[in-house]
């Protein structure tokens, strides 16, 4: 079982930046890929940004050039850098971990934190 629990959310100011913690009950070496979602209200939850265990990553068009991932594997910690923010990036952002396990992939999710910015 992965753990995770997201902190840094809060309200800002259009083109103002935030940015979200998410520390993992496990080493971070033991996971295969973290990533960021989030869901606004009344669409589907997307993929926002992720990092695998080598570093490589991954972001959505809508926030290429604005936000950065990274992971810190001493701390167990994935953060996002959210800078020039905008008010479509209003949404609850929840982190996930991908583990694999043989054949199988485990996904985990944290509770989730809000994200709202005012224009």
């Amino acid at each position: 079982q992965v753990q995770l629990v997201e902190s840094g959310g809060g309200l800002v100011q259009a083109g103002r930046s935030l940015r979200l913690s998410c520390a993992a009950s496990v080493s971070m070496l033991s996971i295969n890929i973290m990533g960021w979602y989030r869901q606004a209200p009344g669409k589907q939850r997307e993929l926002v940004a992720a990092v695998t265990k080598s570093g490589d990553t991954n972001y959505a068009d809508s926030v290429k050039g604005r936000f950065t991932i990274s992971r810190d594997n001493a701390e167990n910690t994935v953060y996002l850098q959210m800078n020039s923010l905008k008010p479509e990036d209003t949404a609850v952002y929840y982190c996930k971990a991908a583990r694999l396990a043989g054949l199988t992939v485990y996904d985990y999710w944290g509770q989730g934190t809000q994200v709202t910015v005012s224009s």
